[in-house]
């Protein structure tokens, strides 16, 4: 199985665990709506940092281009 077929993957199987975690954090606050948006949230998050990290582009000291996200 090649790099990036093993990284999306990878990626997947963590936001399905995260959206799980999401419903059973939702149950305990009894807003299930809410445990799925923060699962959402942070899945989304977590997808721009493995993309920086692997585009070399992590961090927030860029020279050239100032603080971004």
């Amino acid at each position: 199985m090649n790099a990036k077929r093993r990284n999306r993957l990878i990626w997947v199987a963590s936001t399905v665990v995260l959206l799980v975690l999401g419903v059973v954090v939702g149950l305990i606050l009894q807003n299930l709506w809410l445990g799925l948006l923060f699962a959402a949230l942070v899945s989304l998050v977590w997808l721009i940092g493995v993309e920086s990290r692997k585009s070399g582009n992590s961090g927030v000291n860029d020279e050239s281009h100032g603080i971004e996200l």
